[in-house]
């Protein structure tokens, strides 16, 4: 069975509902995304972080994973499909997707400010004084700019492996998730669905565009796929 990798960005979740993490003018809701997205703004202003990631969380179990989300469940029965991506929602695993990397963190999850290994779910609101069991400040379990990515070298070496991959909507401005389209071997079918695509087609060998958002977009990567859509 071939290895299908996807790297899905901020696209994919926003025609559930899910605000997109930053426009073009650098805010997020409204916000400095350094205020909201770096240890820095926790450090500052540890309520006001909290409090962001309360609302993100909220808004989160309100929608539901749409047709996309689906549509890349459904490549699991021709295809050994990894997802690699860059939100922190868990739409996916909604979906039924069987193996997914969360590059940036997950929004349902949180973790001791001190040992980044002590993780616990979560889909309530986080407060100061909440601790974990070292009796340290729980904080979101989201990599912040400036932190590292421990999931980075994990995506890199299964993104070697790949015979097919695709990306949706992600601009593949963000570093260091877009350098992993450079990690597939030469000559590798890529596939890139968005409605602004921002790749340049004179960089990669056997890439196809897909002008068009992720649900009706992946309606045909199934089709140019072979898989069967019902």
């Amino acid at each position: 069975m071939k290895k299908l990798i996807i790297l899905t960005g901020a696209g994919i979740s926003s025609e559930s509902g899910i605000d997109t993490f930053r426009d073009t003018d650098g805010l997020w809701e409204g916000r400095d995304v350094m205020e909201v997205a770096s240890l820095k703004g926790f450090i500052n202003n540890p309520s006001l972080v909290l409090d962001f990631y309360n609302q993100r969380r909220k808004q989160l179990l309100k929608v539901n994973p749409n047709k996309a989300h689906y549509n890349l469940k459904k490549l699991e029965t021709t295809f050994d499909v990894t997802i690699i991506t860059q939100n922190v929602d868990d739409l996916h695993e909604r979906a039924k997707s069987e193996n997914i990397i969360h590059l940036h963190g997950e929004l349902l999850k949180v973790r001791s400010i001190k040992d980044e290994n002590l993780i616990y779910d979560c889909k309530k609101d986080i407060n100061i004084g909440d601790m974990a069991i070292d009796k340290t400040q729980l904080r979101p379990h989201i990599v912040w700019f400036g932190e590292e990515v421990p999931m980075l070298d994990k995506a890199i070496e299964i993104t070697k492996k790949a015979d097919v991959l695709v990306v949706i909507g992600t601009s593949m401005q963000v570093y260091p998730a877009a350098s992993l389209v450079n990690y597939v071997k030469q000559n590798t079918p890529i596939y890139f669905i968005d409605p602004k695509p921002t790749i340049n087609k004179n960089v990669f060998n056997n890439l196809k565009i897909i002008k068009d958002v992720a649900s009706s977009g992946t309606d045909t990567l199934l089709e140019l796929l072979g898989v069967i859509n019902h």
